[in-house]
């Protein structure tokens, strides 16, 4: 069967039968109102809001917007110098829906629905600009070798009283107390918040959102949700983002923010987005799995693939100045190029798990990235290393942060640095991306030098 997800007439196809009588609208007739969005670089949801009256059209013909707008800053500004802008007369693209279709917004007072849609050209060519089309790229090279990518993100977030210029934990409903400390699995901290959180899993099933074990992590204020296992990694990237916005809408609604900020908490662990992943060949095989607990010579030539790759990713896995704060020794967040089995302070980890399940777990990102951009440049750089061949040097054992590893830039203006110039950059993506998310990058970080740090914490907090 064709795939439809990478296809724009296939997927306007599917979307006209959706808006036909029996379709999703049809089904739903207390929506009131839609929103039609796109992911840009930033992971920000670019898009409109339209009557219910008009929305059948959406789902037929799609809708446009400028192609810039899905390479503008952290403010929503447009690129100084993007060739996407004046030089190219801010021209339109067509925006057409994803195969997920209408997911609901349980996070709004007036019943709404969302239409995730990505861009394309009007001649029906992909706009390499989309980071969901970059995503979707490495995964036909995949396809190419009948291998599929078994995707699950682990997602770290902080709930936050930001309600005065001092972050707070927030005060527990129940009790209305707060609790200063740290409570790592803690089950009081999970049950303070049992209606949020009772709420959130609601939300997530009404969006087909595979939300798993939840814990209370590290840091004050600190949860995880796991996201399921699945073969399909743009639906993995398309819940991670929109897990997100839901997590943030639904926090306010109960007064108080949940952030992915990298490191909203100086004297606390950052928000990391690890990421775990096997790939099953055509028979459904693990090609990781050869019945031992070392797992095949595959795994190990994913391993070196993302190991090479690491310091040309940096920027995906820390896109804004906030991320490396989280990137410092000792703080559970890698920062030299090991891996290991079963050790959370390696950037690469094996986890003990049986034969069959045999993955990878990748720890070096924040929770502020942009998920579609992540999952391409591991799944990227782990077939890199399948194609290649390529050998890793021998597992760590112990403490990372204490043996002398190859290390990741350190700082913003290095990673983009290295992410513009490394030769392994232009086999993760798009050559047009990597333009653009330079470009942004560079503009970000001349601007937020203006800011006050309690301005950056206002900035990162709610849109990251």
């Amino acid at each position: 069967m064709k795939d439809r997800s990478t296809d724009p007439a296939g997927a306007a196809a599917d979307a006209e039968h959706q808006g036909a009588p029996g379709g999703w609208l049809h089904a739903h007739p207390h929506i009131h109102s839609v929103r039609v969005a796109a992911c840009d670089l930033n992971a920000q949801a670019r898009g409109k809001r339209v009557p219910r009256r008009f929305a059948h059209a959406l789902e037929t013909k799609g809708t446009r917007f400028p192609f810039s707008i899905l390479n503008l800053d952290i403010w929503g500004e447009d690129i100084e110098d993007s060739p996407l802008v004046f030089e190219s007369g801010d021209a339109d693209g067509a925006l057409i829906p994803t195969e997920r279709g209408f997911v609901p917004m349980p996070w709004l007072d007036t019943p709404t629905a969302l239409l995730p849609v990505w861009m394309f050209h009007h001649d029906g060519r992909p706009f390499a600009g989309d980071p969901r089309h970059a995503l979707a790229a490495v995964l036909g090279r995949y396809a190419a070798r009948g291998l599929t990518p078994v995707v699950a993100t682990e997602m770290e977030f902080y709930l936050v009283d930001d309600s005065t210029r001092q972050l707070r934990v927030p005060k527990a409903p129940g009790s209305g107390k707060r609790r200063p400390g740290a409570e790592t699995l803690s089950m009081r901290a999970l049950d303070a918040f049992d209606l949020f959180f009772t709420e959130l899993y609601d939300a997530c099933e009404a969006m087909d959102i595979p939300a798993n074990t939840a814990i209370s992590e590290a840091g004050i204020g600190q949860f995880e949700i796991d996201l399921a296992h699945q073969p399909d990694a743009l639906k993995a990237a398309d819940d991670a983002w929109l897990f997100k916005l839901l997590i943030q809408g639904q926090a306010r609604r109960h007064g108080f923010a949940a952030s992915f900020m990298a490191k909203p908490y100086p004297d606390y662990a950052g928000n990391g987005m690890h990421v775990h992943f096997s790939v099953l060949d055509a028979d459904g095989r693990n090609v990781f799995d050869d019945g031992t607990a070392k797992g095949s010579d595959t795994l190990r030539h994913a391993v070196a693939g993302l190991l090479s790759a690491a310091p040309a990713s940096t920027l995906v896995f820390a896109p804004h100045l906030n991320s490396y704060d989280r990137l410092v020794p000792g703080a559970h967040a890698p920062t030299g190029l090991g891996w290991a089995y079963e050790n959370r302070t390696a950037a690469i980890r094996i986890p003990d798990s049986p034969h069959e399940h045999r993955r990878i777990e990748h720890r070096m990102s924040g929770g502020d990235v942009n998920p579609y951009l992540l999952l391409a440049v591991i799944l990227g750089a782990a077939l890199a290393g399948i194609e290649d061949r390529a050998t890793p040097p021998a597992p760590i054992t112990g403490n990372a942060y204490a043996q002398d590893l190859p290390r990741i830039p350190d700082a913003w203006a290095a990673a983009i640095e290295r992410f513009e110039r490394d030769p392994l950059t232009p086999r993760l993506l798009p050559e047009a991306l990597v333009r653009n998310m330079v470009l942004t990058k560079r503009q970000e970080l001349r601007d937020i030098e203006d800011l006050s740090e309690a301005e950056r914490q206002d900035l990162y907090l709610d849109t990251v």
